[in-house]
């Protein structure tokens, strides 16, 4: 806005923003506020995008669930052995999606289990018959006997997925907010072909992983430029229940996988887990038309100076509208009324903002940091939960898939009850609710079921409340691990949506990237755990508790943003803070009160100086 401008100075900014640091049009910085309802609002046009970004979330959801079945650990009999002439059969728990293959048990002819221990005599084979119960006859581990000593070679699999996700959140986060969202969105959906596809042909196990991190990548920028381009389509009104539609098809794409992985088994001249990354990689190449499609994300141009490319942008999007360019017609700013405005900004250069210019900010990178320390903890706590939740004693033949979609449901109700949850309390009061169940059921889980029975067994009944105590420690700690799983996913889904929508359009990716990156880093303590043995796993689980408390403390301070137009520049994320407790009006008369009040003590104590002054001079 026009500092030199009578009226930028009559009028104050609209919901709180000040001023931009550059001279600015009077209507184009407010694109929710004027530039968008007058294109129509959120019309015909965007509502066919937002369906565009809504039909490869359910193909991300098939690749970011793969692992459960291409690393699923199997059932394995040894043939031939090395000792003797007996046969050695080793089973393992079913693995999820967020866990990894777990430390193999042996079960042999009279002779015991265990672990650790056995661990010589359980690699004493020659020849191994393995056999998978999720879907497939034969994936990565069966293929390349990825068992005993090589089993370390299934968790770095599975790190190069999650570690390249990482850096791709990272990279290509920057890259959005630097060079545009259609080019990241267009690079990754070409790439994640290339890559994707590739690693249905891979020759050895470091193949596959290496190319399963370009695939991880790939796989992140495609869903963070497609997660910013939804929410800067959308009005305020429109902002959450779009997202929450895409996060629904995710878990679409989680419930699917097993029956997609069925129908890849027994595939003619061709193993099953390569028919199976063919068929979760293939449906990318129905993005390709989006290079004509699907357009630039005109809030990006604005917020950038792109104005030449705005204009053009502007009028396609009123004739899709069917706006009509000359009366207003019941809008509250006609097309015509900023277009003049536009023209006399065209000879500006446009102006790129990276990242680190949010550490010279007093408010943006505290609100940040924050969401980033609460997403890493939802996804690090997560994993806690869904393993205290798996029975340790169940057979792997029976109900294989049991976890896994007892995982699929409770998103599924996560997804549920975030809508009207939000829709009550807002996002940062939802945030904090759910984040307060998961604090609670994980210092449950921890302390609560340790005393049970402690101070309550009698002598006489040692035998029965010993029984009685484990099955209740079981059974109270699948429920609080449900519990927790529920609301840490529900933080998870929050605290990536809010960091969305509280980070400036300029600088949108980067600060997405930062906390999808941390994200990441806390779904990755699943496998570190599971190459360590679940050694350390109560102090994980610990730690992590301890992160909840500090993250409920640290919540009250962001700001809510439901409602509120998305900033656009630096000055705007600035002033997106915490709404104060009183009004406006009352800190002002408060103010005028305390001054008035002062100012009287000010004269008594003036007065009492001269009585002092006067009386010592007489003496």
């Amino acid at each position: 806005m026009a500092a030199g401008r009578p009226e930028a100075q009559d009028h104050p900014p609209e919901n709180g923003f000040t001023p931009l640091e550059h001279p600015a049009p009077r209507l184009l910085p407010h694109i929710d506020g004027s530039v968008l309802p007058s294109l129509g609002g959120f019309g015909k046009h965007q509502k066919q995008l937002v369906v565009l970004t809504w039909i490869p979330a359910l193909f991300i959801g098939f690749s970011q669930f793969s692992d459960y079945f291409l690393l699923a650990q199997p059932n394995g009999t040894c043939v031939q052995p090395l000792a003797n002439d007996s046969n050695w059969t080793v089973t393992s728990p079913p693995v999820t999606a967020t866990s990894g293959a777990p430390a193999l048990q042996l079960k042999g002819n009279g002779t015991g289990e265990g672990h650790g221990d056995d661990s010589a005599l359980l690699c004493a084979c020659k020849e191994w018959r393995l056999e998978l119960q999720t879907g497939l006859s034969q994936n990565v581990v069966t293929k390349w006997n990825l068992v005993c000593d090589s089993a370390w070679k299934v968790h770095i699999a599975k790190f190069s997925l999650l570690v390249g996700s990482i850096f791709g959140y990272l990279v290509m986060g920057v890259m959005a907010d630097w060079f545009g969202r259609h080019p990241v969105l267009i690079l990754s959906v070409l790439f994640m072909l290339v890559f994707g596809l590739s690693v249905a042909f891979s020759v050895n196990v470091t193949m596959f992983s290496t190319l399963r991190f370009f695939e991880g990548f790939c796989l992140a920028g495609l869903a963070l430029s497609l997660y910013v381009l939804r929410i800067e389509l959308c009005l305020p009104g429109w902002r959450f229940s779009m997202t929450m539609v895409a996060s629904f098809l995710m878990v679409g794409g989680q419930l699917l996988m097993p029956g997609v992985a069925a129908l890849c088994r027994n595939w003619p001249n061709r193993d099953d887990w390569q028919v199976l990354q063919i068929v979760i990689i293939s449906p990318f190449v129905l993005m390709l038309p989006y290079v004509w499609i699907f357009p630039e994300s005109l809030r990006w141009l604005l917020a950038t100076q792109h104005y030449r490319r705005s204009k053009a942008m502007m009028l396609r999007i009123a004739r899709k509208n069917q706006v009509d360019m000359t009366t207003e017609k019941g809008l509250k700013v006609c097309v015509s009324c900023f277009l003049p405005e536009l023209e006399q900004e065209l000879h500006k250069k446009p102006q790129r903002t990276c990242i680190v210019k949010m550490m010279s900010t007093r408010n943006l990178w505290k609100n940040i940091v924050v969401l980033c320390v609460n997403s890493l903890t939802g996804y690090g706590i997560h994993h806690c939960f869904a393993r205290s939740m798996m029975d340790p004693e169940a057979q792997p033949t029976a109900l294989c898939h049991a976890d896994y979609y007892t995982m699929a449901g409770i998103a599924v109700a996560t997804c549920l009850a975030l809508c009207p949850a939000v829709g009550l309390m807002g996002r940062r009061g939802g945030l904090l609710t759910f984040m307060i169940i998961t604090a609670l059921a994980s210092l449950l889980q921890l302390g609560l079921l340790n005393l049970i029975g402690k101070y309550m067994c009698l002598p006489c009944l040692v035998l029965f409340w010993t029984v009685l105590r484990d099955t209740l420690n079981r059974k109270f700690s699948v429920a609080f691990s449900i519990i927790g799983m529920f609301s840490s996913h529900a933080v998870s889904i929050l605290s990536i949506f809010f960091c969305a929508e509280i980070t400036p359009t300029v600088i949108r990716g980067g600060g997405l990237g930062l906390v999808l990156a941390s994200a990441g880093f806390g779904m990755l303590t699943a496998p570190i755990m599971e190459l360590h043995n679940q050694k350390g796993y109560f102090l994980h689980h610990v730690i992590f508790a301890c992160c909840t408390l500090l993250c409920i403390i640290c919540l009250l301070l962001l700001p809510e943003p439901r409602g509120q137009p998305l900033p656009e520049s630096l000055a705007d994320g600035e002033t997106f803070t915490r709404q104060t407790l009183l009004h406006p009006g009352e800190q002002h008369l408060l103010l005028a009160k305390s001054d008035r009040d002062y100012s009287r003590v000010h004269d008594t104590f003036d007065l009492l100086k001269q009585d002092f002054t006067a009386s010592y001079n007489s003496l």
